[in-house]
């Protein structure tokens, strides 16, 4: 969208220039005006980008040297949740993961793809046919992935969004910064990755 077309038109109606606050009120007008184009179907599947981003902050800890991967304890208990490979907490039963399991590098990624598709439908769900486009769906479901989906469905994060009010939204992110009562450094770096994510918005897919 031309957004400096329409700014130069009302400009030249109303005979003078703009001031921060309105330039920030008929951006917020004009976010919320967005309609998707041809494909008005939602977004409901995550994208290579957020496939990266949450395999990049999930790490794949604890591989030993035969291959073979074992589970090991949240961060900010030092003991449950327990996670193994890809971030995942349950197996393919729904069972926690406990401490002493171990599973292949197969197995990992075939588990890491179902609960990937798990948290994309929950989060495909709480958005509707809100205008969502593939990035900021993405960067979502990230924080999902981290936070649970019950937390991002009470969030600030997701009213604004909702809202359209995306530059609000982007900076809600931050404030998911902690674990165990303690901002914990990990989850600094993976929410600013996740709003650049969420900010790289232009296409809407709806």
């Amino acid at each position: 969208m031309n957004r400096k077309a329409i700014f130069d038109a009302v400009r030249q109606i109303l005979g003078r220039g703009f001031s921060r606050a309105e330039v920030a009120r008929l951006d917020h007008a004009i976010d919320q005006t967005i309609t998707p184009e041809a494909d008005s179907s939602p977004v409901t599947t995550v994208g290579e980008p957020g496939l990266q981003l949450i395999r990049e902050f999930e790490g794949f800890a604890r591989r030993r040297k035969d291959g073979l991967v074992e589970a090991y304890p949240d961060p900010a208990t030092g003991g449950a949740p327990w996670t193994i490979g890809w971030g995942s907490t349950t197996d393919e039963g729904g069972n926690a993961i406990t401490p002493g399991t171990v599973w292949a590098q197969e197995r990992c990624d075939a588990r890491f793809a179902v609960h990937v598709a798990e948290f994309a439908g929950e989060v495909a769900t709480l958005l509707g046919r809100t205008p969502t486009s593939r990035n900021q769906f993405d960067a979502l479901v990230s924080l999902a992935y981290n936070i649970g989906t019950s937390a991002l469905a009470t969030s600030t994060l997701l009213r604004m969004h909702l809202a359209g009010n995306h530059a609000g939204a982007a900076e809600q992110f931050g404030r998911w910064n902690r674990a165990g009562g303690r901002v914990l450094a990990g989850l600094v770096r993976r929410r600013a990755a996740e709003a650049a994510l969420y900010r790289r918005a232009d296409d809407m897919t709806g």
